[in-house]
């Protein structure tokens, strides 16, 4: 099981397999996982599939009942009995905080535009991040950007252009969970493609496109953000930060 799943060391290698859908096998969370691990609200993987069972859980606003079914970033998870609404979304450790929202939140996602393409009848349609068709797209939204999606309707309500000096959260390699503005967009045609990201506190980094999601305009991110604010610690100030939360 993938690293971020954060299981239990003594379970032995057991771990749900996610079914097939919206996101990658290793990029997602099975809502079981999260019922059980993150929550809390089951004992067991028995417990898990009750409670889905009795239609208490939405993914993207659609009632979920497979114990299996993968969750990835972006998705906002509602279970209305207990009136909570949770976005998965990285921390600087690669791991899906759980992300409490507001009820006003959970009513959109953002999707980062994978594709954009032309189907049959010369119909121009756009792929997203969480495999998501959305047909007659805005002309101006292009591979990369990021588009504003309402969860009710699955309309398109805003877009972002992706161009240095918007804010952008990192979704792989080393540096995933930062978030920071883009300062340079490196292109190399016929080669990976590289962004110079700098966040809040000055750190500079650097990352391939694809791993770059852009969550705001300029400074000003559409999502809230999980307690860390996507800045990530030294391992020095992290130990301190623990040492005062202790005292």
């Amino acid at each position: 099981a993938p690293n971020h799943w954060m299981l239990y060391i003594l379970g032995g290698n057991f771990a749900p397999k996610p079914s097939t859908g919206p996101h990658k096998l290793r990029e997602c969370l099975p809502l079981s996982i999260f019922l059980r691990n993150r929550l809390k609200y089951a004992l067991n993987y028995n417990e898990c599939t009750k409670i889905l069972a009795q239609r208490l859980v939405k993914v993207d606003g659609k009632i979920r009942t497979d114990k299996r079914f993968p969750a990835g970033l972006m998705d906002v998870i509602s279970i209305e009995k207990t009136n909570e609404h949770f976005r998965l979304i990285y921390d600087t450790k690669g791991r899906f905080a759980i992300h409490r929202i507001h009820p006003e939140e959970a009513k959109y996602k953002l999707c980062k535009v994978r594709k954009l393409l032309t189907g049959s009848g010369g119909v121009p349609y756009i792929v997203t991040h969480d495999a998501r068709t959305i047909r007659y797209p805005d002309p101006d939204i292009k591979a990369n950007d990021t588009v504003q999606v309402d969860i009710d309707t699955g309309k398109i309500i805003n877009h972002i252009k992706f161009e240095p000096g918007n804010i952008c959260m990192v979704t792989g390699g080393h540096s995933i969970g930062r978030v920071g503005v883009i300062t340079q967009w490196e292109r190399h045609p016929g080669s990976v493609e590289m962004v110079h990201i700098r966040d809040s506190t000055g750190h500079d980094f650097l990352t391939r496109l694809n791993n770059v999601f852009i969550i705001g305009k300029s400074n000003k991110a559409w999502v809230s953000l999980p307690r860390c604010k996507g800045i990530r610690l030294s391992i020095t100030e992290d130990r301190e930060r623990r040492i005062k939360m202790r005292a």
